[in-house]
């Protein structure tokens, strides 16, 4: 037996025999259940299968690719693009420093959720619940609600961006708001059929709108080269544009362990690693760099400017393809509908944080918090839709400080404290209070992080003393420095409860 295999014996055997209990979930129940509306919609193939840890006898699923898929399925729609157009159209950067941007920020926030990855294959317990072994059996509400807003946030986008093009796509006779009811209403449907279905889906969606994209930047390619020539950009602005692109990768990583929870344990880390980096890293930065160049070029190609005057990003991809006619309509509905293969996984992880926000809310079936969600991000996104461009910024630059922190936190609790071994995630107790952390040193720490992060922020409506020298650092200082904190802050914690 190689050294993997004798790893992987060892996990296993020293999870709890009762841990294979503690996976019963509330699906497997109503699945069984001969009457009852669950019942009836559990046989049309809806995943009931609520936030409870998954047992090990169905950790069964050996094909590891597709945690790559769901990984490159998300990143490969609009989403990269817009936040590209960002640094060009909004920062003012060049082509060059925006690519270069892109490239190395990339490189360095694509980690946390690659590695969070891991903690699901690893435990199969998803990121919010596998948090409560940091965070506690009660303060990790106050952890999820901003993780509930995060994904809630790129949820709303999603709806905006695929709206915005079928609007876009009808010359207007479907306005914005209809395309975000559609749009919004087919991500809720996929997202009802959980982690299989989504698992599926997502393998074979991104082909779709990998074609759509290339067909978008070769019918509009010829404008791309004609670029706004900007001044070299201050040092506070490469900072700033660095924290929106951590901004849009880090937050992943709270959602990470969401899509492995199922896979075989006979997997290695660093197999679930890669294909989660991979499948992040490389469709993000080329879409990235893509939008670059597109949101450059925009203000000098006036048919394009037009487009975005009228339907922002939809109408600037619609006026790209207006060259080839009605095909370049067809083309434009794949663009717009590449947006569900993100909106639909991050409906699910947000079905999951529900039922952690309060105790009792675990016993509330996943897909009722996903048609709750559904209703409430229409009417956010038809709002936001208003002023996308000036609500995406000050959306992503706010979720980078939180989630910087809780990635600096999680983190040291698992390699300082845990000490890289993940049977010390014991899944019979993720529901037991006085087993689990009290939260105190996990919340103090980034609570405490954030005294000197918000004097670094740099935002519309506030810049801090330190941010209007250096530029928006906020996340980089609560991601240093909350990691810094939770070390005395734990072994105090430790010593009072030795949990």
């Amino acid at each position: 037996m190689d050294e993997r295999n004798q790893e992987n014996k060892k996990y296993i055997d020293s999870t709890p025999e009762k841990s294979v209990d503690v996976g019963v979930s509330e699906s497997q129940d109503y699945s069984r259940a001969p009457k009852g509306w669950l019942g009836k919609i559990a046989s049309w193939g809806i995943e009931l299968r609520g936030v409870t840890p998954v047992p090990l006898e169905e950790r069964t699923d050996k094909r590891f690719i597709n945690v790559f898929f769901v990984w490159f399925t998300m990143s490969t729609n609009l989403l990269p693009i817009i936040t590209g157009m960002v640094g060009t159209l909004i920062f003012g950067l060049s082509l060059r420093d925006c690519s270069l941007l892109i490239l190395f920020f990339s490189l360095l926030t694509t980690t946390p959720a690659a590695y969070f990855s891991t903690f699901g294959a690893r435990t199969g317990l998803r990121q919010m619940l596998h948090a409560r072994f940091t965070f506690g059996y009660y303060l990790i509400s106050i952890i999820v609600l901003l993780n509930l807003a995060t994904i809630a946030g790129f949820g709303v986008i999603d709806c905006v961006l695929g709206g915005s093009t079928l609007a876009a796509v009808s010359s207007g006779k479907i306005d914005s708001t209809v395309g975000i009811v559609i749009i919004a209403i087919v991500g809720m449907v996929i997202s009802f059929g959980g982690y299989r279905v989504l698992h599926q889906y997502e393998r074979y969606s991104w082909l779709f709108a990998l074609i759509a994209i290339t067909i978008a930047t070769g019918t509009g390619g010829k404008e791309l080269f004609n670029q706004v020539e900007q001044p070299t950009p201050a040092a506070a602005t490469i900072v700033s544009y660095g924290g929106v692109i951590a901004g849009f990768l880090i937050p992943w990583a709270a959602m990470a362990a969401d899509f492995s929870v199922y896979c075989d344990t006979s997997v290695s880390t660093s197999r679930i690693f890669c294909y989660t980096y991979a499948g992040l890293f490389f469709p993000t930065v080329p879409l990235m760099v893509l939008g670059a160049a597109i949101g450059g070029a925009t203000p000098n190609v006036p048919d394009w400017n037009e487009g975005y005057e009228l339907y922002s990003v939809g109408g600037v991809l619609q006026a790209m393809l207006f060259p080839a006619g009605g095909f370049g309509r067809f083309v434009a509905v794949l663009l717009s509908l590449s947006v569900i293969g993100n909106l639909s996984a991050a409906m699910y992880s947000i079905s999951l944080n529900f039922q952690l926000l309060l105790p009792f809310l675990i016993k509330v079936p996943r897909v009722v918090f996903s048609v709750v969600y559904t209703c409430v991000a229409i009417p956010v996104a038809i709002f936001a839709a208003k002023s996308f461009f000036a609500s995406l910024e000050n959306f992503i630059y706010l979720i980078a400080y939180w989630s910087a922190a809780f990635v600096a936190v999680v983190s040291t609790e698992h390699l300082v404290f845990k000490k890289r071994n993940h049977s010390a995630y014991d899944p019979t107790v993720y529901n037991e209070p006085s087993r689990l952390p009290t939260g105190i040193a996990a919340i103090g720490a980034m609570g405490l992080s954030f005294g000197l992060a918000v004097p670094c922020m740099s935002q519309v409506w506030y810049t801090g003393p330190i941010a209007e020298t250096t530029g928006d650092i906020g996340f980089e200082v609560a991601l240093v420095l909350a990691a810094l904190l939770y070390i005395p802050l734990r072994f105090v914690e430790l010593k009072i409860r030795k949990v």
